[in-house]
């Protein structure tokens, strides 16, 4: 499980995204909010999860809204350059995300996935490929993400019903995200 916290002063942050495995679909969704600093809500209806690759990429972001919307461009031309490779757009993303001078400052978490993989990419470098069905970044990250592993266990629900719950769960329970949902999935 991934989470990135809140920053200090009055930078954007905090969301819930969640991703989803089950049942031959992929599934992400992603909450509205964006806050500034702690405490003002300043937009409810925001889009932090999106289609990348002719629809064949799901894409959230958690952290700074400025620098997430610079690394889905980013990533969304890597993509293009891979021909839509998924693992090789991700590992040359955290490649330069880790190295560049000016993207090191960039304070996100993207969360991907395609029919075949889920990943996680951080600007330490990382992309991480979670063993289980499940993933949640962001504020809200934990409660979605124990929702969405209770839900997998014990419900009937598909794909798309786990990941609205997980995050109606998170929306009760985490300050920085609320109950507007966009879901996008695959399969």
């Amino acid at each position: 499980m991934f989470t990135i916290g809140h920053t200090q002063g009055d930078k954007i942050h905090g969301t819930t995204i969640v991703a989803i495995r089950h049942k031959g679909k992929a599934v992400m969704a992603g909450d509205g909010q964006v806050t500034l600093g702690q405490n003002f809500i300043i937009k409810h209806k925001a889009i932090k999860v999106r289609r990348l690759y002719h629809n064949k990429v799901i894409a959230g972001f958690a952290g700074t809204s400025a620098d997430a919307l610079t690394l889905f461009e980013r990533f969304e031309k890597k993509l293009e350059y891979f021909n839509g490779n998924l693992i090789r757009a991700a590992v040359e993303l955290a490649k330069d995300w880790r190295t560049d001078k000016t993207l090191r400052q960039l304070e996100a978490l993207l969360l991907v996935l395609d029919k075949e993989h889920t990943l996680v990419i951080s600007g330490n470098g990382d992309v991480i490929e979670p063993d289980e069905p499940a993933v949640a970044i962001g504020s809200g990250g934990p409660y979605a993400l124990a929702a969405a592993k209770a839900l997998l266990r014990y419900s009937t629900l598909d794909a798309e019903g786990i990941a609205k719950e997980a995050m109606s769960i998170a929306a009760s329970i985490c300050p920085f995200t609320n109950g507007h949902i966009v879901l996008e999935s695959l399969g």
